[in-house]
């Protein structure tokens, strides 16, 4: 086999595109980039490509955006392509078994988690939530199951308190495009050995829902954090004070013990400015950036001064979006 590899790279959002650029400065040959439709966004509801296929462009790389990977005539298509390798990153469905069985050295996907801790959808949000401080990302030999295939590479990353799942996803993702360029070349060579995942460590990581970005003021203050940390920059966690709903995009625990109503103003800080709300088990937090319905993202002091908070106040349950 040739030093360079013939790859058809499967990805769609941010993360995979490190992954996609790394190959073509490794100088593989890239026969196709298979990204999702182009969905519709804004108020025009006007058709977006997505980040993979932004970088495909950027990159003159052929591109394909079939509805459906499972169709004959996709499938059809990768054969006539024969690739070495299926590259995988963020893509967003699943890969079925005639797809994996093609390539001669494997189906790869880039995963960010240390496997198999947060298989699915959402492992950097959910490891956030959860308080974890590491995680990493995973290469894996895809199978049709969810997230079970044998790992091949593996590297830690700390979370730091300060991580968001946006500062999160670019660092992870920087890890994951240099993992994928090694782990192709020790498939290549030979050198790497394959290792089954321990089921009995495996924990999920569901798709993100509205329901996950409400606050609930009766957690900890660190949990709130987190959500708030996790939810950052989308879809951005969300509460209600005087009837109206606010986005919160940044808070730290204040470290101070309050007797109050879970959800009510006590107290506002001058350094760093902010709002603090009692939470869960006697915590508190400090509110530092949010953003009013149909307004703009601001210093949390300043957006109470504008709508005259004061202490007693109270953040209002919102209800779960169903349906």
């Amino acid at each position: 086999m040739s030093e360079k590899l013939r790859v058809v790279f499967f990805g769609t959002a941010e993360f995979a595109v490190p992954s996609l650029e790394a190959l073509v400065s490794a100088g593989h040959e890239v026969l196709a980039v298979v990204t999702q439709p182009d969905k519709p966004k804004g108020r025009g509801l006007h058709p977006v490509p997505s980040p993979v296929k932004q970088a495909a462009l950027r990159l003159g790389l052929p591109i394909m955006q079939p509805r459906r990977v499972r169709s004959e005539s996709f499938i059809e298509t990768m054969r006539q392509l024969a690739p070495d390798v299926l590259a995988l990153a963020a893509f967003g469905q699943i890969i079925p078994e005639a797809l994996l069985q093609l390539p001669p050295l494997g189906p790869i996907n880039v995963h960010g988690s240390l496997l198999p801790k947060y298989r699915g959808a959402a492992p950097i949000q959910r490891a956030i939530m959860a308080g974890e401080s590491v995680t990493g990302v995973s290469t894996m030999w895809m199978e049709p199951t969810l997230d079970t295939g044998d790992i091949l590479l593996a590297e830690a990353c700390p979370i730091d308190p300060e991580d968001t799942t946006g500062t999160l996803t670019k660092k992870l993702a920087d890890i994951g495009a240099r993992l994928l360029v090694a782990t192709l070349e020790g498939l290549k060579q030979g050198t790497i050995v394959r290792q089954k995942q321990n089921e009995a460590e495996a924990s999920y990581a569901p798709p993100i829902k509205p329901e996950d970005a409400i606050i609930r003021w009766h957690e900890s203050a660190q949990a709130i954090v987190n959500r708030i940390r996790a939810m950052n920059p989308a879809p951005g966690a969300v509460a209600a004070i005087q009837s109206k709903r606010v986005k919160l995009w940044r808070a730290v625990p204040s470290g101070q013990q309050f007797e109050a109503p879970e959800g009510t103003i006590v107290a506002f800080q001058k350094s760093p400015p902010g709002v603090v709300v009692a939470a869960g088990g006697g915590t508190s937090l400090a509110l530092l950036e949010v953003q009013p319905e149909s307004g703009r993202r601001m210093d949390a002091a300043a957006w109470a001064r504008g709508v005259r908070l004061k202490p007693g106040d109270r953040f209002e349950p919102l209800q779960p979006i169903t349906g």
